[in-house]
This record gives C-alpha cells, sequence and structure tokens, in this order.
C-alpha cells in the first residue's frame, strides 16, 4: 500500500486555495502572513508582465522577467552536479538539473520554489511548485520548512475534486495525510466543497489517508528559498523576489519607457497636406500615394494657407534615454546586479575600483543563491532517495553528491590568462601551469602538449 501511495505523491498543484479553506479543511494554519501573501501575488504578476500599474497608455518593458532571467543565467552558468554512488539516482536527478535554469527563475522571481518528488511508471518525477501555489505550514528554528500542503484538482464533467496532501516531518517521523473534497460552481476557485472518499475518484482511490513513515531525516520535499532578506514581512522565514526592493523603480522605468515611445512617436516625419492634393476613387474616397499613408495626414486648410506642410520636429531623445538608464541603473543597486547589466554598458563611466566594486556586488548575490540552491538540491536528491527505496526502484546506497558553480562573473578569464603568461615568460611560474589553464586539461597533460625543448620554449605573446 506504501508503494501504490507514492506512486501518486507530487501530483502539480493546479488551483489556487485561501489559507482559511486548508485550514477548515484539514485543521492547520498556513503559515504565510495576508502581507507576505499579497506580495508573492504582485511579485507573480509582475514576473507575468501584468503589474497593477497596466494600463492602454503605458507601454511596460518586461524588467521583472528580464531581472529574473539574469539571476537565473549567472546561478545556473555552466553549473555541473552529479550523484555518484547511486547510478539511478544521478540519472533521475540529471533530467532535473537539464531544466533548472527554466525552474531557477521561477523561485528568483516569487521568493523560492518547492520540490517535491514521486514515483511514477519507474522514474521518479520532481513537481516544481511555484511560490504563489505552496502552502508552508510549520518551520524549524532554523527558517526550515517542516510541515506543507500541496494540493491537486480534477475536473469531471461538472465536479471539481481537489485533494490535499499534508506532509508533516516531527523528529525521525514523517506524516503525510490526505483529504479528497468535491465541489460544483467551476468558477469559485477558493471553494473546496464538501469532503468524500479518496476511492470517489479512481485516480486517488489506492491512496491511504494517513502514512507514516520512521527513521526520515529530512521532509521529503525541498524548499528553495531567495536568500535576500526579506523586507517585507521580516518575521517570515520564506524568500523574498530578486526584485522586491525594486517595485517602484520598476514602475518608473515604464513610465519613462512610455515616455520615450511616445516622444518617437510623436515626433514621427509626417506631412500634412490640403484635401484639395488628393485624389478620389470610384467610390469617393481619397486616395494616398501608394505605400505612404503613413506619412500623409489629410487636412482642410484655410484657401489662403499653404497647401502642405511638413512636420519634422527635433526628438528630445537624448535626455529621455539618460533618464532611462539612470532609472535602470538605480534597479541594478537595489536588486544586487552589476551596472550595465540592464542599462546601457557605454554611459556607465567608472574607475577599474568601481567596475570591480559592481561585479563584487553582483557576485556577492549570485553566490548566496548558489549556496541556498545547492542546500535544496541536497535535500531533493534525499528525498528522491527515499521515495525510489519505498517504491523499489533503488536499493539503499551511499552516494554522494558534487557541484561544480562557475565563478566567471568577478574574474575575467582572458585577463587572468593575460596575466598567467607574463608570469611564464619571466619565469615566475611553470610554463604548463599556464597551458592547463588555457586549455582546461591537467599538467600532465599540458606536458605532454608542450615542445620536448622545454628549455628553449617561449610562450609567444597572443
Amino acid at each position: 500500500m506504501i508503494k501504490e501511495f507514492i506512486e501518486r505523491i507530487g501530483q502539480v498543484i493546479r488551483k489556487m486555495l485561501g489559507r482559511e479553506k486548508i485550514k477548515d479543511a484539514i485543521g492547520v494554519e498556513v503559515a504565510v502572513s495576508d502581507k507576505m501573501a499579497n506580495e508573492i501575488d504582485l511579485w507573480a504578476k509582475m514576473y507575468k508582465n501584468e503589474p497593477p500599474w497596466k494600463e492602454k497608455n503605458i507601454k511596460l518593458c518586461g524588467l521583472p522577467a528580464a531581472i529574473a532571467g539574469e539571476f537565473a543565467r549567472l546561478v545556473t552558468l555552466e553549473l555541473k552536479t552529479e550523484v555518484t554512488g547511486n547510478d539511478f539516482i544521478n540519472e533521475e536527478y540529471q533530467a532535473v538539473v537539464s531544466d533548472i535554469r527554466k525552474y531557477t527563475e521561477y523561485a528568483c522571481a516569487k521568493g523560492g520554489l518547492a520540490m517535491k518528488p514521486y514515483a511514477s511508471e519507474g522514474h521518479i518525477e520532481v513537481d516544481m511548485v511555484q511560490a504563489d501555489r505552496f502552502f508552508p505550514t510549520k518551520f524549524n528554528s532554523r527558517g526550515e520548512v517542516t510541515a506543507a500542503v500541496f494540493a491537486e484538482s480534477l475536473t469531471v464533467g461538472k465536479k471539481v475534486y481537489t485533494r490535499l496532501e499534508y506532509h508533516q516531518h516531527e523528529g525521525t517521523m514523517y506524516h503525510i495525510n490526505n483529504k479528497a473534497f468535491v465541489k460544483q460552481d467551476l468558477d469559485n476557485v477558493e471553494v473546496l466543497g464538501k469532503e468524500v472518499p479518496l476511492t470517489a475518484v479512481p485516480e486517488w482511490a489506492n491512496l491511504q489517508e494517513e502514512v507514516t513513515l520512521k527513521n526520515v531525516k529530512m521532509p521529503l520535499f525541498a524548499y528553495f528559498k531567495i536568500p535576500n532578506a526579506n523586507n517585507v514581512d521580516d518575521t517570515s522565514p520564506l524568500g523574498v523576489s530578486v526584485y522586491s526592493r525594486a517595485i517602484n523603480d520598476i514602475k518608473e522605468a515604464d513610465n519613462q519607457w512610455t515616455r520615450l515611445l511616445w516622444e518617437f512617436e510623436g515626433s514621427e516625419l509626417a506631412i500634412d497636406a490640403d484635401i484639395t492634393l488628393f485624389k478620389k476613387d470610384d467610390k469617393g474616397n481619397y486616395e494616398f500615394p501608394k505605400g505612404k499613408d503613413r506619412l500623409f495626414r489629410m487636412m482642410d486648410l484655410d484657401d489662403n494657407a499653404e497647401k502642405y506642410k511638413v512636420f519634422a520636429p527635433a526628438i528630445r531623445d537624448e535626455n529621455l534615454i539618460n533618464g532611462f538608464n539612470a532609472i535602470l541603473r538605480r534597479i541594478e543597486f537595489n536588486v544586487g546586479l552589476a551596472y550595465g547589466t540592464l542599462s546601457d554598458p557605454n554611459t556607465v563611466d567608472k574607475t577599474a575600483e568601481e567596475i570591480k566594486a559592481s561585479k563584487q556586488r553582483s557576485y556577492s548575490t549570485v553566490s548566496d543563491i548558489q549556496k541556498s540552491l545547492q542546500t535544496a538540491l541536497e535535500q531533493l536528491v534525499y528525498a528522491m532517495d527515499v521515495m525510489a527505496q519505498l517504491s523499489g526502484l533503488s536499493d539503499r546506497k551511499k552516494y554522494e553528491m558534487s557541484f561544480d558553480w562557475d565563478d566567471s562573473i568577478v574574474i575575467d578569464k582572458e585577463q587572468e590568462l593575460a596575466s598567467m603568461q607574463q608570469d611564464a615568460v619571466a619565469g615566475f611560474i611553470r610554463k604548463e601551469l599556464y597551458v592547463a589553464a588555457k586549455y582546461g586539461v591537467s599538467e600532465e597533460e599540458a606536458l605532454k602538449m608542450m615542445p620536448q625543448q622545454d628549455e628553449r620554449f617561449q610562450i609567444a605573446e597572443e
């Protein structure tokens, strides 16, 4: 029975439920304040380019998704990680890692991400549950999630069935509870309806209402938390969006972007011409020169006025662009990105030390997120291993994990190699060290690549 239960753990959350509904249904408080829930909803809307300030006349420039995407790229750039000692788990883990950049972007945008593995058809699948669809209920003294509710909804005809799956870790004991509900109202997603037995849905018929597992060291799900300090609710251990401190600046950037586009549109070349200059077709409609509809603006001018005027005002784009870049640089500072990441790098007049400090700020932010992601992936692999053992997909094996994070954000590889080359030519370091670093090989392989006449070998300047 446990194996059949594990086969169904981890279904995708499809409906967002109110925390009061969850409390009424399973008797536990969702550990998310109203203020925090509202902010998560705001971050999610901004990421989808649907912020509260979106209006007909506002041209959005999509900064939230760009910021989250850039952080995800920097965090996962050339990430190499694997599980050794258990080939089955490593194969399943690599399927997760192959899409880790996408899921990191979701976490960066909304403050966090829950990863919940489950067994299905001989594999360990992983549900990636975004922050606006995750219901943590308990945290330990270190701020780690130890209990949470996951939901699955199925529509059968005009009925909507919802299953709440409650995970709770206490010491070495692990409890999982299942409850099912049905409703008729297809529109109100926050209504669970009345409780029904799990057998009411064929897909849930083999699930148990309660399962207790022993000797479980940590929750069988992982919470990837963006490690920035929570300035929304300092009592909450939940993560915050990478752009949580730049919301007003992002709004101003959209406004400035709108002004810039309007300037280009408003100063577009045009010819205001009297209607008498245009011919009419057989139906009495005025005809414009072929392909010039946008250029000519037909007007009814006075008889004494000129028959046409050229409209070509000066464009004030430079000041508007400078203002836009100033806002972008403020956003870069507030979110922890280096200057020139979003703004025009050619407008950033900085000394070498200032550029280095800017890169260090970006490196520090990215490094902290990488540490948090590594912790989450380690916990995920533990949960995957437990699920595999319970499902009979893998035997209990001792395994190890390795992580190799790229550090090119702060280190200029070309400058580093150029410096090594000079040291090698001057005799300060062995030449094979330079060759090994340049071509990414071991010292032994570097020696084999070098000419036999090592005494006469000189490294040509590149």
